[in-house]
């Protein structure tokens, strides 16, 4: 029994050894490398999690230190795009009707609208619990549920008798040779189909995060580059060297600092 609860004490002080090293270490690698199976490694990490010495996520142990850091960058991350939708809000006139995507960031921007009398046609479902004043009028498009996005063929035929001043959309990523990312099936082509039904600007939101080089993988569903000025509104922490191949390729750039929305 002593030599059981050693051969334990010894693999979890291991374990925390080696997630306090790499900071983030998925459960199958700690499986591997200690030579038992993902549920052990699982009970393992339930406990020092318990006992506060790692944090535990799903498929994922992280350092106290790394977690911090993550935990920081959310919160910088949410500021940056708070910014940009209060800095969105501004580019709307009173009296305007809005088209706005399944972007968070996009959606924000009603929080914002103060006294403008304004109407919004969108596919997020996520305005069913956004706060907003009430001289904003919003229409909800139906369609099928994806995540938080409604999609489908319902939404395309929606949107033909509809109209609208502006567009704000957001994006998975905004490649650095001009094309935006989109992650979620048919997303692109009701993006067209609201940029062709658009009578004014468009404006893609985009933290800095978003901003990438093409050789940056991850879950695609698709890309694609608009065939008509789009205006890209970033934060200041967006990487310079991007914004400018951005603005090389013809698209308007507009960077928020702080200062442009106090």
């Amino acid at each position: 029994m002593r030599n059981n609860r050693k051969a334990v004490e010894d693999r979890q002080a291991e374990l925390l050894r080696m997630v306090t090293s790499e900071e983030e270490v998925p459960v199958e690698e700690l499986a591997e490398k200690l030579g038992v199976s993902a549920m052990t490694i699982r009970r393992d990490l339930s406990l020092l999690n318990r006992r506060g010495l790692l944090i535990r996520t799903h498929g994922k142990a992280l350092s106290l230190s790394f977690a911090e850091k993550k935990q920081q960058e959310n919160r910088t991350v949410a500021e940056c795009r708070d910014r940009i939708s209060r800095y969105a809000a501004g580019l709307v006139k009173d009296g305007e009707t809005l088209f706005i995507n399944g972007s968070r960031t996009a959606l924000g921007l009603l929080r914002y609208l103060e006294e403008k009398q304004v109407r919004v046609i969108t596919n997020n479902g996520w305005v069913l619990d956004e706060q907003y004043p009430e001289n904003v009028r919003v229409r909800l498009l139906g369609g099928d549920l994806y995540d938080h996005v409604l999609i489908g063929e319902y939404v395309v035929e929606s949107l033909i008798g509809l109209r609208a001043d502006k567009l704000f959309i957001g994006c998975a990523a905004v490649y650095e040779n001009g094309a935006f990312r989109y992650d979620i099936p048919t997303e692109i082509g009701i993006n067209e189909m609201m940029i062709s039904r658009t009578k004014g600007k468009i404006y893609v939101l985009a933290d800095h995060t978003k901003l990438q080089d093409r050789d940056v993988t991850g879950t695609v569903y698709g890309s694609c580059r608009y065939n008509i000025p789009v205006t890209l509104v970033t934060d200041d922490g967006a990487d310079p060297g991007i914004l400018e191949k951005l603005r090389a390729e013809g698209i308007e750039t507009v960077v928020v600092r702080p200062e442009d929305v106090e």
